[in-house]
């Protein structure tokens, strides 16, 4: 019989995705130490909280992918809910209601929420009625990350001059991920017991690269003369972006890619992706984490001129 610890699963070295199918009752955090210790790693972390009583996807990024998960907070969320009206309504007053609630609402989280209860803006994409039976609604919403769906509930029920209430909720996509590529914990478990058999195709299946969220986010091309000293953590100035894909403004998250599609680093946007092009110095992206190795290009800066500058 064998002894000691059971081999590395066949994990990317840049890390991976997992969407796992959160049941009702443990929390994300439960569920995210449960894949954790499954998997056999020091770490792992959610992308977008459930509440314990909310099903559905729950993204979790292991390795180098959890410095991806800023990305993954960025993406809109698509949910399938049951809102309990508390009275009849007309189907034009509701009709005339959902639409009133597209675009950007005002929004204060709820009592149980874990963030401080300060009112604030976000947008709803979409909002319909699958299918109604008398008073109980099953609805479709796709919004903004950090929307609280059982306020826009209340909030809908309001509207109405009837009152209303969230009765069930589940997630059901996440920016590029959707529910038909969720796994179940126990499937999770089983693909892991078919690797230490010899049989890793399953669970190699069951992850996602992290290009999957990088490539779907605006990115700055840049110049080769500048990524090495992105791989140092310098910032990015105006003359060492090659071509922009996508636009973005101020304070946007995007991906800061080499000119053969190589991740060298994630940031924030510190102009509007319009005023680069106009732009010939000065800082443009605030760099945050880096992934790119330094040395894979030439270095064009050196230590006598302080911190690197990215150009």
């Amino acid at each position: 019989m064998s002894s000691g610890n059971p081999s590395p699963l066949p994990i990317p070295s840049d890390g991976a995705f997992l969407l796992i199918d959160k049941p009702r009752g443990p929390s994300s955090h439960q569920v995210t130490a449960w894949v954790r210790d499954m998997l056999g790693v020091s770490r792992a972390g959610h992308a977008g909280t459930l509440d314990p009583g909310v099903s559905g996807l729950l993204v979790i990024a292991v390795g180098k992918a959890l410095r991806l998960i800023p990305l993954v907070l960025t993406f809109s969320k698509r949910y399938v809910g049951v809102v309990q009206l508390h009275g009849p309504v007309e189907r034009a007053a509701l009709q005339s209601a959902l639409a009133d609630f597209v675009g950007p609402i005002y929004q204060t989280p709820p009592v149980r929420s874990a963030v401080k209860r300060q009112r604030r803006v976000r947008s709803i994409h979409s909002l319909e009625v699958i299918e109604r039976q008398e008073n109980t609604l099953l609805i479709d919403v796709t919004c903004e990350s950090g929307t609280y769906v059982r306020t826009l509930a209340v909030d809908l029920g309001d509207a109405l001059g009837v009152g209303g209430h969230l009765s069930e909720l589940r997630r059901v996509a996440t920016g590029p991920f959707v529910e038909e590529q969720l796994i179940s914990l126990p499937m999770l478990s089983d693909a892991i017991a078919l690797v230490r058999e010899g049989h890793p195709e399953i669970f190699q299946g069951m992850l996602h690269r992290p290009e999957e969220v990088w490539s779907r986010v605006p990115r700055v091309v840049v110049k080769d003369s500048a990524v090495d000293a992105l791989a140092h953590g310098a910032d990015l100035a105006a003359a060492g972006v090659a071509s922009l894909l996508g636009t973005f403004s101020a304070g946007d998250r995007l991906a800061l890619v080499t000119r053969r599609n190589e991740l060298i680093a994630t940031g924030r946007a510190l102009v509007n992706a319009s005023a680069i092009s106009s732009k010939t110095e000065g800082w443009v992206v605030d760099a945050e984490s880096v992934f790119l190795a330094p040395g894979q290009y030439p270095r064009y800066w050196g230590p006598e001129k302080g911190r690197a500058k990215a150009q």
